[in-house]
């Protein structure tokens, strides 16, 4: 199979997980993520458990610099087969009012969840356009549905995500490129970790007394909206934990 999959924020939750199974599919990949260590270790993981051929890229989404020479970096003969790019790299930092927000944590959800997805879309697109049937996955989120407090900001960037998936499919359609959003209620990740700073013991709370959803789910879910026949585009999927009705909305066992 010479078809690559380009997967941003590989290295943890959702992009891992999709990174696993589309490597189990046969899939050959390239697997992009700041933490180096991390990144070369799923790939020889990944070499050595599928057999299949892995390419990484260490580099920060948010460096748009940083983000073309990467890509540029790829022989041409992977390049050019590129067919699927899963925009997953994303995080939220920080939660309460806008009047105390940070911003530093506000340009880091700003220049990651919506700059950093522009640059890497920009740098592709020229490659999905070379055939058609190629596809983009945006991974958004309930808070691109939803506000809730003590979200402003992520949520805004989510929303974005949610605008951005909805244009590219208009200015992509003449090419025959499908685009996705996939929007995550509650799930069990490094998300809130990450959001509450390392704060393992907040983290944790977050999920107290309901099954939230895993990786694994959202990589099944990026897996279907991929293997659609070429006349099928699943637009707009919002994926929930059963005991989550809404963005605030859930029940306790």
């Amino acid at each position: 199979m010479n078809d690559y999959v380009l997967i941003t924020g590989a290295t943890s939750g959702f992009g891992e997980a999709c990174a696993l199974l589309f490597a189990s599919k046969g899939y050959p990949l390239i697997i992009t993520g700041r933490r180096e260590e991390r990144l070369l270790s799923l790939q020889n993981e990944l070499k050595e458990k599928y057999n299949v051929d892995v390419h990484s890229l260490v580099m920060d989404v948010r460096d748009e610099q940083m983000v073309n020479n990467a890509v540029m970096s790829l022989p041409d003969p992977i390049k050019s087969n590129i067919s699927i790019l899963i925009n997953n790299a994303g995080l939220a930092v920080g939660r309460g009012p806008i009047d105390s927000g940070i911003t530093d944590d506000w340009n880091r959800m700003i220049d990651t969840n919506v700059k950093g997805l522009l640059y890497v879309t920009k740098a592709v697109v020229p490659y999905l356009k070379l055939q058609p049937g190629r596809q983009i996955i945006n991974i958004a989120s309930i808070a691109g549905k939803e506000v809730y407090p003590g979200g402003n900001v992520y949520c805004a960037s989510k929303h974005a995500v949610d605008a951005l998936s909805r244009a590219m499919r208009i200015d992509l359609v003449h090419y025959g490129i499908k685009v996705t959003n996939i929007a995550p209620g509650a799930a069990e990740t490094e998300f809130s970790i990450v959001r509450f700073k390392g704060d393992q013991n907040t983290a944790n709370s977050v999920y107290d007394g309901y099954d939230p959803l895993v990786a694994q789910d959202i990589a099944e879910t990026v897996w279907f909206v991929a293997s659609r026949p070429s006349h099928v585009t699943i637009n707009d999927i919002v994926i929930m934990p059963t005991a989550q009705a809404s963005a605030t909305v859930l029940t306790k066992k």
